[in-house]
């Protein structure tokens, strides 16, 4: 009981002394607050990134994988670029049709084609849409879920019928306030049915993802070629699979494009794991680099700290003599300036989180950074500047602990 009231009172001498001295203690704080600032910030940035790759970016799923020309995951440099540029062929429907036919470890093999085009309906101008061509099941394969009517049929691609599923944008730029399903879209200059509209997916880095129609690949085909950009998705039997599904898949291209075993892939394989995989290197880096920075910045704090706490030392020597004249103990007095230190730096921290919650909203509102605050980074922000203070207030203590009370009621303040 003793002890938690001396604690308590060591509490109350360090706010007070904290309010009667504001502007130096911002001043002294400056470091701890940059450094809580950054750190904050950075793990706010990390989180919300992880939290929209795993909702949207990574659309795949973990039981998916996809086939194209070039994946920039496999790029190192831009040498390598412009030899897989020259050495990888385009993807064929013709490459598609054999994967499918014997690709026995996937469920789900699907291809699809966009490109950037004109959209107008009636009277309203012509806006840019990616227009995209796909087949029946490319909904399921890249996370794209219905809001209103339907998807685009195996027998509308077939038959090269003028069918779309359009983006949310889209519906709400021209069928705002009306029933968009049977409604005629035209694209390019040609006509398509909207059969389906898309459940809105939101913006990745700044791009929207339902400014987009969904044609049947088919009819892309027809329209435009079936020359360039094609790429498959495909849905491994189940997680356990994916492996052998991408092994029989890369398998399967190798013996239609006729490489022999020493020669490189002419073709890439991503997966969301991979991606998943890059993302983590790439924000390891940013938080390493973030971690020197604030490494800087608490230890000028501290150091900052340190000499303040020795001046508040040297100001109240003759207040510390009275105390232990009258009873105070040497882990009294010790503990007074600890908790006073400590206070000091956790300030700072919640200033800091402050500061970093401001950024974050800045920077979530104005560009397409998406930022989010754990709870998590807040504790450890605070948690680490309390620690400095702790850590560079030691000495200060020490040394305040240690006068001789009457040699301290001998200096005149």
């Amino acid at each position: 009981m003793k002890q938690n009231a001396s604690f308590r009172e060591a509490m109350s001498v360090a706010a007070d002394s904290l309010r009667s001295s504001k502007l130096r203690s911002f001043l002294t704080l400056l470091g701890i607050i940059l450094a809580t600032t950054t750190l904050i910030a950075v793990m706010s940035m990390i989180h919300g990134m992880d939290v929209y790759i795993a909702k949207n970016v990574s659309s795949m799923g973990a039981d998916g994988f996809s086939v194209v020309r070039i994946s920039f995951l496999d790029v190192s440099s831009p040498k390598q670029f412009i030899l897989m540029d020259k050495r990888n062929p385009q993807l064929s429907p013709e490459e598609f049709a054999f994967l499918k036919a014997h690709a026995t470890m996937v469920r789900d093999y699907g291809m699809e084609v966009s490109r950037t085009s004109k959209a107008s309906y009636e009277a309203n101008g012509q806006e840019d849409v990616t227009l995209t061509g796909g087949t029946s099941n490319y909904g399921l394969l890249n996370n794209v879920e219905i809001d209103a009517g339907r998807f685009i049929t195996d027998i509308e691609d077939q038959r090269r019928m003028p069918a779309a599923v359009i983006g949310s944008d889209v519906k709400d730029k021209f069928f705002t306030g009306t029933d968009a399903i049977g409604k005629t879209l035209k694209i390019d200059g040609r006509p398509y049915i909207v059969v389906g509209v898309a459940k809105k997916k939101g913006s990745a880095f700044g791009q929207s993802q339902d400014n987009f129609a969904l044609i049947p690949i088919g009819t892309y085909f027809q329209v435009y070629g079936s020359r360039q950009g094609i790429s498959y998705a495909a849905k491994a039997i189940d997680r356990s699979y994916l492996e052998r599904a991408e092994d029989e898949s890369r398998m399967l291209l190798r013996v239609w494009r006729h490489l022999r075993p020493k020669q490189d892939d002419t073709f890439s394989i991503a997966t969301a794991e991979a991606f998943v995989k890059l993302w983590d290197q790439l924000t390891g880096a940013i938080a390493a680099t973030a971690v020197g920075v604030v490494s800087v910045f608490m230890v000028v704090g501290g150091v900052v700290i340190m000499n303040i706490m020795l001046a508040v030392v040297s100001e109240r020597t003759r207040e510390i003599g009275i105390r232990k004249s009258v009873g105070a103990r040497r882990q009294d007095i010790l503990n007074q300036f600890l908790v006073e230190s400590s206070m000091l730096a956790a300030s700072g921290g919640v200033i800091g989180v402050f500061a970093a919650w401001l950024i974050a909203i800045v920077i979530r509102n104005l560009t397409p950074v998406p930022m989010s605050m754990p709870i998590s980074a807040v504790i450890l922000g605070v948690s680490v500047s309390a620690l400095v203070g702790l850590f560079f207030g030691v000495y200060p203590a020490q040394r305040a602990a240690k006068l001789d009370p009457i040699e301290a009621l001998r200096v005149e303040n």
